[in-house]
């Protein structure tokens, strides 16, 4: 198992980056919570999470999640011991909400703010909660690292809820609704709108 990689970032976008150490170029799919906190990077630790895809009987591939701290990782962890939910909607919670904000929830019983996010129904929910509830604390929030804001906030914003599985003409419109009523600080805001209303 490869706890973390260390090394220099040759490529990133909010959905996955490129990390070369050792001559080796690493593709770590990320969620926007490391994303925001390795923009302004160059080089980076990244703790990471080895998943390998199915089908069937088979083995079909293998995708390589990394994490910008330990807490983010142990709860992707833990997200995916609960029954139903995949690496795809683990990383969906991580992108819509911060670690400290869903084990908060968590341990809170918001199974309304679990549920705002896509692809978690009420039974989900339900499911998170009862499964995780005696496994996470309640930390206490921390402040948003402000992002840059970049030329190319609508593009990398659209590429990356494409990733992140959504239609490409729902994500435009989404996207062209939120710039025009002035979300658009930085592409991580832009997204987490676009999540809510997806």
């Amino acid at each position: 198992m490869i706890a973390y990689l260390r090394g220099k970032i040759t490529y990133k976008c909010p959905t996955h980056l490129l990390l070369e150490t050792g001559g080796v170029g690493f593709l770590l799919k990320i969620s926007l919570y490391t994303y925001e906190r390795v923009q302004a990077l160059e080089q980076c630790t990244l703790h990471t999470y080895l998943v390998v895809r199915h089908e069937g009987q088979s083995v079909a591939g293998f995708d390589l999640y990394g994490f910008y701290d330990e807490t983010e990782r142990d709860l992707f962890d833990k997200l995916l011991s609960v029954s139903g939910i995949g690496a795809a909607t683990a990383r969906m919670m991580l992108s819509s909400y911060k670690p400290e904000e869903i084990c908060h929830a968590i341990a809170t019983e918001n199974e309304v703010l679990i549920q705002s996010i896509k692809g978690i129904g009420p039974k989900s929910a339900k499911r998170i909660i009862l499964e995780l509830k005696d496994k996470v604390s309640k930390p206490e929030t921390e402040t948003l690292i402000p992002a840059t804001v970049n030329n190319k906030l609508k593009e990398e914003a659209l590429s990356a809820l494409v990733a992140l599985g959504f239609a490409k003409p729902a994500a435009d419109k989404t996207l062209n609704r939120l710039m025009a009523s002035g979300i658009h600080q930085n592409v991580e805001t832009l997204i987490k709108e676009a999540l809510k209303l997806l």
